[in-house]
């Protein structure tokens, strides 16, 4: 699998990934009926950030956006956010996805990487970003409307970056 730097020509491939995982409304915070235009402008990340495309058997198979969590005081600790095809998903594709963010937060001199609402239902990505050294630090209960479960709580989940330096 190769990850390499989102490309304008990448757009008519990721955005069904985007579009079918903010459709599913089970995982991501974002508007269900948002259009390829307004996926565009959130997911697309400017500089200093960067939206990456995973590409297996040349096909886009996942995309990854990373970049500081909040500017000014808080700008030394990143993001990122991740999606996969529903046809590459148990693959390790968000897995490779992750580690890259990762080590482009480490390089880019980040003290570390919060994930400010991960829905507690999505087991797979939470238990992914704990054996990757995440922790949850705090839950805000009921804060995310699951379709199927009801309100489930948001994960805020941390992890330092100095020792992949180390």
């Amino acid at each position: 699998m190769l990850i390499r730097s989102f490309a304008e020509a990448d757009w008519p491939e990721v955005w069904p990934i985007v579009r079918e995982v903010v459709r599913a409304a089970d995982t991501f915070t974002y508007d269900p009926r948002m259009t390829a235009e307004q996926a565009r402008e959130i997911w697309v990340e400017a500089g200093p950030g960067l939206t990456v495309v995973a590409v297996e058997d040349g096909r886009v198979c996942g995309t990854a956006k990373m970049g500081p969590n909040r500017p000014g005081p808080g700008a030394h600790v990143s993001t990122a956010s991740f999606m996969v095809a529903a046809d590459a998903r148990g693959r390790g594709v968000g897995g490779a996805l992750c580690r890259f963010a990762l080590d482009w937060a480490g390089s880019h001199g980040y003290a570390g990487m919060q994930f400010n609402a991960v829905a507690e239902s999505n087991h797979r990505a939470v238990g992914l970003y704990e054996r990757l050294g995440f922790e949850v630090v705090g839950t805000v209960p009921g804060a995310f409307a699951h379709p199927t479960l009801g309100r489930v709580g948001l994960h805020v989940m941390y992890r330092e970056l100095e020792n992949l330096r180390g």
